[in-house]
C-alpha cells in the first residue's frame, strides 16, 4: 500500500481553506429514496454538521478509490455492495472535491468507525434540507439532489 500523501490544508483561489493536498473525494450513497449521511463530531473542521463520508485523496488514488477508502475508514461499509453511477466535481481551479454517487445494495451496513462521527444514518432525500449541513455539501446539495433524482 502506498503512503498517505494527501493530508494537509490548501488555500485555494476562492479564499477558503480545504483539506486535501491532492483534492478530496466523498461518496453519496443512494438506497431507494434515502442517502447515507454522517453527523460530524464537533471537534472536526465544520463539525456538528451533516455531510457525506469523504476526505483527502492521495496522489496515487483515482476519485473512486479515494472516495471508497474514505467511506470504509469512516463508516466501515463493504464497497463490494456499491455500484458507482456518476461523479460530480466541485472545481475550485487549484483544488477540487469530487463526489461519487453510488447505488448501495439493501444489505449495506454503515456505522460510526471512529470519533470523527457522532452518527451515520440513512436520511430520506426530501428531508436532507432539514438538517444542519456541512457548508460545502449544503452548497452542492441542490445539484447533487437533482443528479440523484435523475438516476
Amino acid at each position: 500500500m502506498s503512503a498517505r500523501d494527501g493530508d494537509g490544508w490548501v488555500q485555494c483561489a476562492c479564499g477558503n481553506k480545504h483539506w486535501g493536498l491532492n483534492g478530496a473525494a466523498g461518496i453519496l450513497l443512494v438506497r431507494g429514496t434515502q442517502i447515507l449521511l454522517q453527523h460530524r463530531a464537533p471537534w472536526v473542521h465544520n463539525g456538528d454538521t451533516w455531510g457525506i463520508p469523504g476526505g483527502a485523496r492521495d496522489s496515487h488514488e483515482s476519485t473512486i478509490e479515494g472516495a471508497f477508502r474514505e467511506a470504509v475508514e469512516e463508516t466501515g461499509i463493504d464497497t463490494a455492495l456499491l455500484t458507482p453511477l456518476h461523479v460530480f466535481c466541485d472545481d475550485h481551479g487549484s483544488w477540487k472535491y469530487e463526489t461519487v454517487i453510488a447505488r448501495a445494495e439493501e444489505g449495506l451496513v454503515a456505522h460510526e468507525v471512529n470519533d470523527e462521527s457522532h452518527e451515520v444514518r440513512w436520511v430520506e432525500i426530501d428531508e436532507v434540507d432539514e438538517l444542519t449541513l456541512h457548508p460545502s455539501f449544503e452548497k452542492s446539495w441542490p445539484t447533487l439532489k437533482g443528479l440523484v433524482q435523475a438516476l
